[in-house]
């Protein structure tokens, strides 16, 4: 009799371990898929640096199963640095659409986070082109009015001094808006007509020229779930800081201006104002989230980007688009 106990015993234990084995995990990736990732690196970094590594490592372990790919403009790691400082943006932007257009991973659709100038880069993408779609874009320190002085390189950057002080000679001379990345975003308010004259990129991105502005960029962005601007709350390699949340300093204040100088916030730009991209669409249903990172540009504390990579990044997959109203979102 003790002996037929313990096989029953034995039999209990051995079928709830079978049904336990044969339940389905928490998240079956077969039937319930997340969104794949896209990451564009900064100035000075590249698409495989031990910091991009490191974070792609990171956000795998809070979202299993997550694809991630990091945007390259030349698989050599040290050329992939360097054209973040030299090359044409809008060739970039057109060979970055190219590159993740072949990738099978991508075609339902992904987030992406854009660290510094990667932000507005990825930004242009959702506006030129958007196939495949973008679902929720997070951007860090990116330079969304532009920048209205040059950033400041590191004592043993050689690669950042040379294109600084290149840049130094005539922003906006032809050859300067052709080869130097960070000209072909530098906004100087003081000289408003030559930007608008002689910048290549980012007029064309805000649609700041009527003659020239393309309604389907305002259709793309607005057509985002939801895109998170970041701004470093000490930040001084980006001036000035609130142009990552669309901000800028006052037409007339440009770098030869003394003292305190006015900022425009974003609602008040006539970008906004006048829904020239498609961000007051965005905003006015809940698209829009501004948010604030204590510390340097890019100092990326736990307490800072994590709420945000939860919170925006490897949601399931909408099968039937990325449309539709929506309520106010708030970071908590």
């Amino acid at each position: 009799m003790a002996l037929l106990r313990l096989l029953l015993c034995a039999s209990l234990v051995l079928s709830l371990v079978f049904h336990v084995l044969a339940r389905p995990s928490l998240r079956d990736f077969s039937e319930d898929p997340i969104r794949p990732l896209v990451i564009w690196h900064g100035m000075g970094d590249s698409y495989g640096s031990p910091g991009i590594l490191q974070f792609i490592s990171l956000i795998k372990d809070m979202h299993p199963g997550l694809f991630v790919h990091s945007v390259y403009l030349n698989e050599n790691i040290e050329d992939d640095q360097k054209a973040g400082f030299f090359g044409d943006v809008n060739e970039q932007i057109l060979q970055v659409s190219e590159q993740l257009a072949n990738i099978t991973e991508l075609q339902v659709g992904f987030d992406a986070i854009g660290f510094s100038q990667g932000g507005q880069f990825l930004r242009a993408y959702v506006e030129r082109y958007n196939v495949p779609p973008v679902h929720n874009l997070i951007t860090f320190g990116s330079q969304h009015m532009g920048i209205s002085d040059l950033p400041v390189c590191g004592r043993w950057d050689v690669t950042c001094q040379l294109a600084r002080r290149a840049a130094q000679r005539g922003v906006y001379t032809e050859w300067a808006q052709e080869h130097l990345v960070q000209a072909q975003y530098f906004r100087d308010p003081a000289h408003l007509e030559r930007y608008l004259a002689a910048n290549t990129f980012l007029p064309s991105i805000n649609n700041e020229i009527p003659a020239l502005a393309n309604s389907t960029y305002a259709a793309h962005l607005a057509s985002l779930h939801t895109l998170v601007l970041v701004l470093f709350s000490a930040d001084r390699t980006v001036v000035p800081k609130e142009t990552g949340w669309f901000g800028s300093w006052a037409a007339s204040e440009g770098r030869g201006a003394q003292g305190e100088r006015t900022i425009v916030p974003m609602r008040q730009q006539p970008l906004y104002t006048e829904d020239w991209i498609g961000l007051r669409t965005l905003d006015e249903r809940g698209g829009v989230v501004l948010a604030t990172c204590e510390g340097e540009h890019m100092q990326l504390t736990n307490e800072c980007w994590q709420p945000l990579v939860v919170k925006y990044v490897g949601g399931p997959v909408e099968r039937d688009g990325f449309h539709g109203p929506r309520g106010a979102l708030v970071v908590q």
